[in-house]
């Protein structure tokens, strides 16, 4: 079988990522064509990343043919389980696309899992839900043997006289070391590297050592894993950046794991082998903020590489983590934070507004907690209600027609808040501007201390006080107005 693979996330149409300009390879959609290869099949790309919109496929499916046409987005990359409609538009125009040129089509996306009658309306042969590759192999494989794509495969959304009809669930990889290295070999990494260099001064690639999240935060959906985690071996792990520091000149790798790092035993050994492997690493994870204030997590993780590490932390209210299901206490935050800087990391905060029950004094302890600690970057986003999350079940009958943001800049804030939509997009510029001031402040006092120390860095962050401290104070003065009114 002839197989051309793609996904719907395209950069350019997600203006902020655009500006960012950090572009990972779908890592989800390499390592499914890689099993499908290995299964003897004809698989080839077409990366939407850098595609103008979703016509670009055109000469894609002219070009190869293809008997099967597999919409396969990378469940690793958080930006793909946000479900901007953006990118749904183009998935569904490509499955439109895809049949006009005969292919049968298979979808495997956490927004196809969410929207499955959607998708398969608009012409999708089905859709793949759980984890993928090899539900995805058996397809082909009854499609190759004559047979019908039916609720014997494991793993599927199908249509059925109209009505959307669901196989039994797929079984989770247990020794995920079994699939094939992600096929890396099939898609140009060039325009990656380029934006790279270009926009940031080194190329950061991506890899994963799990799969899935064993925790149960009320607003985090797991379409793809539930609450299971599965590890791949540090060996094996290892030997993927061998493989990738062989044929790419990347400096810098992003671990995309939900949470990276949950055991200390294997973090040892994933220190260990890289040792024994020469391989110098610099590498950025997500973590969880109890696994990062305990030493015996973040001691092999700097010994391994750990350059930077972003912490779900979300609140400073513990009233609103304890709503979140968080499983950490503000106190837990101070320790991770302290033990991290002393250890040389660079921390960033993960934090959201608007969750149920949040009022103005959990705000002011969010925005004072993270002035005391400063961390070195923040994210900021308001509450996103996302399907099969307990969050979504509370607040879907106060939503409206607008269930998805547009792209990842949008902020709207979907249902009934303490505040109006406007003062959250106020207030993400306003913290922005308070925490950049604070930073300056800090880093012109830390060249008054140790005048020798100072750097272009420090003095950029130093002098960009002038513009944030009057602009904080133009914005608090704008937020104090719509909280009025």
């Amino acid at each position: 079988m002839k197989i051309l693979f793609t996904h719907s996330y395209f950069l350019r149409l997600d203006s902020k990522q655009w500006k960012t300009a950090k572009p990972y390879p779908p890592l989800g959609t390499l390592y499914a064509m890689a099993w499908l290869r290995q299964l003897g099949h004809d698989v080839a790309l077409h990366d939407t990343m850098f595609a103008e919109g979703p016509e670009d496929l055109l000469p894609a499916l002219e070009t190869h043919r293809p008997d099967i046409l597999a919409i396969y987005d990378d469940g690793f990359n958080w930006l793909t389980k946000m479900c901007l409609t953006t990118m749904q538009d183009a998935a569904l125009e490509m499955i439109r696309l895809g049949r006009e040129a005969g292919c049968r089509v298979v979808v495997c996306s956490s927004d196809a899992s969410d929207h499955r009658e959607r998708y398969l309306e608009h012409g999708a042969d089905a859709i793949i839900l759980g984890e993928g590759e090899i539900t995805l192999g058996e397809v082909i494989d009854a499609l190759t043997n004559g047979r019908e794509i039916d609720t014997s495969i494991d793993g599927l959304a199908l249509q059925d006289d109209g009505d959307v009809v669901c196989s039994a669930p797929r079984k989770t990889l247990r020794q995920p070391d079994a699939l094939p290295r992600p096929a890396w070999d099939l898609i140009d990494l060039h325009s990656y590297e380029e934006m790279w260099r270009h926009h940031h001064g080194y190329w950061s690639l991506n890899l994963v050592s799990s799969r899935g999240c064993p925790y149960s935060c009320t607003w985090c959906a797991k379409p793809i894993y539930g609450d299971q985690y599965i590890l791949h071996s540090p060996e094996r792990v290892v030997s993927d950046l061998a493989w990738l520091r062989q044929h790419h000149d990347f400096e810098h790798v992003w671990f995309c794991d939900d949470i990276f790092g949950l055991r200390a035993d294997w973090l040892e050994a994933f220190a260990d082998d890289l040792e024994k492997n020469d391989l110098d690493l610099r590498f950025m994870i997500q973590a969880r903020v109890d696994l990062l204030a305990r030493p015996e997590i973040v001691d092999p993780l700097v010994r391994a590489g750990l350059e930077t590490v972003w912490m779900g932390v979300e609140s400073g209210s513990q009233k609103i983590m304890d709503a979140m299901s968080k499983g950490i206490t503000v106190e837990q935050i101070r320790e991770a934070t302290g033990l991290l800087k002393a250890a040389g990391v660079h921390v960033a905060f993960f934090l959201q507004f608007g969750y149920l029950g949040e009022e103005r004094e959990d705000i002011e302890r969010t925005i004072k907690l993270v002035l005391e600690l400063l961390p070195d970057e923040i994210g900021i986003s308001v509450s996103y209600p996302l399907p099969g999350t307990p969050f979504f079940e509370t607040v879907k009958a106060e939503m409206g027609s607008k269930t998805n943001w547009t792209d990842s800049d949008d902020l709207a804030l979907m249902y009934r808040g303490a505040f109006s939509p406007a003062y959250y997009r106020r207030l993400h510029r306003y913290l922005h501007r308070r925490f950049q001031t604070a930073r300056g402040i800090e880093s012109l006092k830390n060249i008054m201390r140790r005048p020798e120390s100072i750097d272009r860095a420090g003095l950029r962050t130093a002098a960009a006080t002038i513009v944030h401290g009057p602009a904080a104070l133009l914005e608090h003065f704008r937020l104090g107005r719509l909280e009025r009114t």
